[in-house]
Order: structure tokens, then C-alpha cells, then sequence
């Protein structure tokens, strides 16, 4: 079962099986909580998602796609953990950059890049990866 944490490590999250998706998103919202051109996300179902330990605090807003989404942080370091809301169904978005295995963001090739419209024209496509304006 593959696990993460946030950077001091107070909150764990795993999940079981295979991601549905593998992403990384342009939106301003992604660019803004990881402060980076873009995030990184596997995609999960919630009945294989769980908290591990810890309690994530949360926060809510009217995301680029116009729908409610929530972000989960750890209330010590502030890093973002996962993203659930309308957008998602049951479906969890993991930021690939918090699990521990130091493969996992090979293992995460992105098939689609979303909010692709806003990405900075400097960075790269990429290989294969279904471009798309929005969400799925």
C-alpha cells in the first residue's frame, strides 16, 4: 500500500491499488499550493483512499472549473496532501510530490495535462499526454 506523508510527517495518507488517472494541472489554484508552474496528481478512488494519521485541516473555494473543491494540508507545515470536491465524484487527487517511495513521480507520467490553456509557454509537453482546457 502506498504511502505519503507532508513535509514534518504528522499527516500520513495511503491508498491501494492502481491511480484512475495521472495528471498535472495548470491551474492558478495547483500553481499557487505548490508554488511551482504546475502540480502533479495520481487519482485514486475514495473507498481506496485513508488518512493514515493525523487529521488534515481543510479549505474549500470555487475552483478554475467553477466547481466547489477542497484542499487538505497538514495544520503545521501547510503542505497539501490531496484535493477532493464536486470535480472528483468520490474520487481523491494526490499530490505525487508527498509519497514517500522516490519513485513515485516516475511512476506518475502524466497522460493528461489539465488547464492546458494556462500553461507557461516555457514547459515542456508532455510525450503522449492528452491536453485538455478544464478538467476530465
Amino acid at each position: 500500500m502506498p504511502e505519503g506523508s507532508c513535509f514534518c510527517g504528522k499527516v500520513r495518507i495511503a491508498y491501494e491499488g492502481e491511480p484512475i488517472a495521472k495528471a498535472i494541472c495548470h491551474c492558478l489554484d495547483c500553481r499557487k499550493i505548490g508554488g511551482s508552474t504546475y502540480s502533479t496528481n495520481i487519482v485514486v478512488p475514495g473507498s481506496a483512499f485513508k488518512v493514515v494519521s493525523g487529521t488534515p485541516k481543510t479549505i474549500s473555494k470555487t475552483a478554475d472549473s467553477g466547481k466547489l473543491i477542497m484542499s487538505h494540508f497538514c495544520g503545521d507545515c501547510g503542505s497539501t496532501l490531496f484535493r477532493d470536491g464536486q470535480a472528483f465524484g468520490d474520487n481523491k487527487a494526490i499530490k505525487v510530490g508527498i509519497m514517500d517511495d522516490v519513485n513515485a513521480l516516475e511512476d506518475a507520467k502524466p497522460a493528461l495535462e489539465l488547464f492546458a490553456g494556462r500553461k507557461a509557454s516555457w514547459t515542456l509537453d508532455v510525450p503522449g499526454a492528452t491536453k485538455l482546457d478544464g478538467m476530465f
